[in-house]
């Protein structure tokens, strides 16, 4: 006897998805939102259906991600973005509050939200990563609001009785 195992469901036809790309270290999330939006044309997700959205950086990202959330239009949310260390503690705080922020709206909720903001000590390596990150942000976003949709309860028809 095996258990039931849910296999990932990479099509994303008919799924909405929104997208939040920090402005500040502009050149990387450049990167990452190019190659996020052809996996997820890639995956089958029209244009028409995703919605992009700049902000001035990464600690604007939560707030925003949570208004698109509660809004209950996307089936899942992409945080884009990039903090390079600097020569001040500034990174650990910006790099450790959009974490949290961007994980709290997911499961405050419901909806997925892939963290495609990359923390790095340099901008060689923001660079070596920008376009990886941004493709597999799309193929997380597809594969979680799929996810998500199949552990969805099962509405019944009929009432129970008291």
């Amino acid at each position: 006897m095996s258990p039931f195992t849910l296999e990932p469901d990479m099509n994303g036809d008919g799924l909405h998805i929104g997208i939040v790309r920090a402005r500040f270290n502009e050149e990387i999330g450049l990167i990452e939102l190019d190659t996020c939006l052809q996996e997820l044309e890639a995956l089958g997700v029209d244009e028409r259906n995703i919605m992009v959205i700049t902000v001035p950086g990464a600690l604007e990202l939560g707030v925003t991600l949570a208004r698109m959330a509660e809004s209950y239009e996307f089936d899942a949310l992409i945080a884009l973005g990039a903090v390079i260390r600097g020569e001040t503690y500034h990174f650990e705080i910006v790099s450790n509050e959009s974490a949290s922020a961007i994980a709290r709206v997911a499961l405050e909720t419901g909806i997925p939200v892939a963290n495609g903001v990359l923390t790095t000590e340099t901008d060689e390596q923001a660079e070596e990563r920008a376009a990886e990150k941004g493709a597999d942000c799309a193929r997380c976003a597809v594969e979680m609001a799929n996810l998500v949709a199949a552990l969805e309860p099962e509405e019944d028809d009929e009432q129970e009785e008291e």
